[in-house]
């Protein structure tokens, strides 16, 4: 079994999936060969639970009212999955786990992705997602502004 199949046959299963030895765009194409819709969360600028939230709800296009909380997150990953034939891929780019702000909050959002795999399974549906851990966000720099959460200038 090639590795792509393996792959395949990976994020058929659901759950998590080890990223580690595979890039952002082996995984995603991987993903879609499945059948799967594969999207990415851009974790990197949040440092808190609600930055990760919005970064969820961004990257899966939610556009009813989200409250912002993990049972919030959970309605709207079920009803992303099931708005998808076979289901859904997330690929949590840089989550800053190892963040004192986000650590605790890093596991609570990884424990509701694990309960949409339960329902996505009862569901025939596909919930898989990978994480790309990123330590501590770098310390501020004296007189330099942050960069906004939006990417954009201030």
């Amino acid at each position: 079994m090639s590795q792509a199949q393996s792959l395949q046959s990976k994020l058929q299963k659901g759950g998590l999936i080890d990223v580690s030895a595979v890039s952002q765009a082996e995984a995603l194409d991987a993903a879609k060969a499945a059948g799967m819709t594969a999207l990415v969360v851009d974790c990197d600028r949040a440092r808190s639970r609600s930055a990760v939230l919005r970064a969820v709800v961004k990257a899966v296009d939610f556009p009813e009212f989200f409250g912002g909380n993990l049972d919030a997150l959970y309605d709207c990953l079920c009803d992303t999955v099931l708005d998808h034939k076979q289901g859904l891929f997330l690929w949590f780019d840089n989550l800053h786990s190892g963040d004192p702000a986000l650590a605790e909050d890093s596991e609570a959002i990884l424990a509701v992705c694990e309960d949409v795999v339960e329902f996505a399974s009862n569901n025939d549906r596909h919930f898989t997602y990978g994480v790309v851990h990123a330590g501590k966000h770098p310390d501020p720099e004296p007189g330099v502004e942050p960069t906004p959460y939006s990417g954009g200038d201030a």
